[in-house]
């Protein structure tokens, strides 16, 4: 007997990604709405007058589930084609209906539309992910909407901003990455009955000639699998357009881009002490070093983020080397590309969404670091305060530059403190002013908490009204 740790198992199964996204993506979904089309498609042949009788249709509805993937397999190895094996293995259990399954239809008929509903599902999952993430991540924006922190450009010492205001941005990102997965989502079209090379010559033939007959089974297939006249391929060719593929890997790509990007901002902080992710009671930092606090999640999470982002090239590869009305070489490298990215994703989002359900701040480190800058900070409104009391701006100026430079040195030796505005006290251009004003944080973080606010009103609560009933949702995440 062989055992699941005897084989390679992908991690991305036997790790990391939830049972709701490995379920969309399993053999047991994917057949099941193969034989959803084979219905859909012998229903809609029977109601346009094609010989197909009700005994037959109410056959196939009865074995609808009834999947034997063992005999399947069986006709795989001999025949070497998935398709015609499931044709086989269906109508073994409905052996009446043996000959009108697949009547007219090419393969790509179950896999182009079985891959589209799968698409749009998964998409559909993503989307409620990224507002549980953009939920939870909103809610601590909201609590630390005035905490004062340092803020950074170019990784450097930059005007300060609050934690809230940051986490306001980070949230941004995502709601920008749920808009791009929202439209790919509703985007997503049916291939519909076009037959072999997409001319429906098949159908036609069946038909006698008939177009409006042709035309009209189109529709009804879409209709019964979901779908709108308007939500179909106008053209394809053996094929939906390969293009598909690429912009909806596109989406994930985006969604990856700004998971990784907080998610490391989130290890940046951690370093010092700032933010930290939720640490779990009895969780190891490191087998050598057990007094560490690793950012394990969000290294996680940013692993597998750029894994997502490195799919997303090759889906326009495969999209560009599509000769003619189809080549087969896009065959196993969709079955990878694909499911791999929804379930790289899914798990990215899995690992984020409880980052920020159980983020940390520390406004007591917040506050240290910050003023440990603050006299470098608050010197543009000390040199604004001497210049309204008279003093000349450029002479001004060079002081402070003079005295920062001094200072900075003396910092990078060793020394203990910041005395910049003991320095500048000393100075008669800034008599008068008050020092010890200019040190104030909050003087020095704008309308970062007003801008929070108007944030959460105008962005978070539509979200939050359209997924209200998945954001309270519980996944099986994983590793976490």
């Amino acid at each position: 007997m062989v055992l699941p740790q005897d084989e390679w198992q992908s991690p991305l199964a036997s790790r990391y990604a939830s049972v709701e996204m490995r379920t969309l993506f399993s053999d047991r979904n994917r057949i099941g709405l193969w034989r959803r089309l084979w219905l859909a498609l012998a229903e809609s042949e029977h109601e346009l007058g094609l010989p197909i009788t009700s005994e037959q249709i109410e056959e196939l509805k009865s074995t609808l589930d009834d999947i034997d993937f063992g005999k399947a397999a069986a006709y795989e190895a001999e025949l070497r084609h998935d398709v015609m094996a499931h044709v086989h293995a269906w109508g073994d259990v409905a052996p009446n209906a043996r000959s009108i399954l697949h009547l007219g239809a090419t393969s790509q008929y179950l896999n182009c539309n079985a891959e589209a509903i799968m698409l749009r599902d998964g998409l559909d999952q993503i989307a409620g992910s990224l507002a549980s993430v953009i939920d939870a991540l909103g809610t601590f924006a909201q609590t630390h909407r005035a905490v004062p922190t340092l803020g950074s450009t170019h990784f450097q010492t930059a005007q300060p901003t609050t934690v809230g205001k940051r986490a306001s941005v980070w949230c941004w990102d995502l709601c920008l990455a749920l808009e791009e997965v929202e439209r790919q989502r509703d985007g997503i079209l049916l291939r519909g009955v076009k037959g072999t090379t997409g001319t429906q010559a098949s159908f036609l033939s069946l038909f006698d000639g008939d177009h409006d007959k042709v035309e009209q089974l189109e529709r009804l297939v879409a209709e019964r699998m979901g779908f709108s006249a308007e939500q179909l391929h106008p053209v394809t060719g053996q094929t939906y357009p390969r293009l598909v593929d690429a912009k909806v890997l596109g989406a994930l790509g985006i969604v990856a881009a700004a998971s990784h990007k907080w998610a490391t901002d989130v290890r940046l902080l951690a370093g010092r002490a700032e933010i930290e992710e939720p640490v779990a009671k009895k969780q190891i930092g490191s087998s050598a070093m057990p007094y560490k606090r690793n950012p394990m999640r969000c290294e996680r999470a940013c692993g597998l983020a750029r894994f997502v982002m490195n799919l997303v090239p090759n889906t326009y590869q495969t999209a560009a080397t599509q000769w003619l009305e189809r080549t087969l070489d896009d065959s196993a490298n969709r079955r990878l590309t694909l499911a791999e990215a929804f379930l790289a994703t899914d798990a990215t989002l899995g690992i984020l969404r409880n980052v920020a359900q159980g983020l940390v701040a520390n406004p007591a480190v917040c506050r240290t670091n910050l003023m440990r800058e603050m006299p470098f900070l608050a010197t543009e409104a000390l040199l604004m305060a001497a210049v309204r009391n008279g003093a000349d701006r450029q002479t001004t100026h060079e002081i402070i530059r003079a005295h920062s430079r001094a200072v900075q040195a003396e910092l990078r030796e060793g020394a203990a403190t910041n005395n910049l505005l003991e320095r500048l006290r000393a100075e008669p251009a800034f008599a008068g002013v008050s020092m010890e004003e200019a040190l104030n944080p909050d003087q020095h973080i704008g309308r970062a908490p007003e801008q929070v606010d108007r944030f959460i009103d105008q962005c978070l609560s539509p979200i939050r009204g359209r997924y209200a009933s998945k954001i309270g949702k519980e996944v099986s995440d994983l590793a976490i």
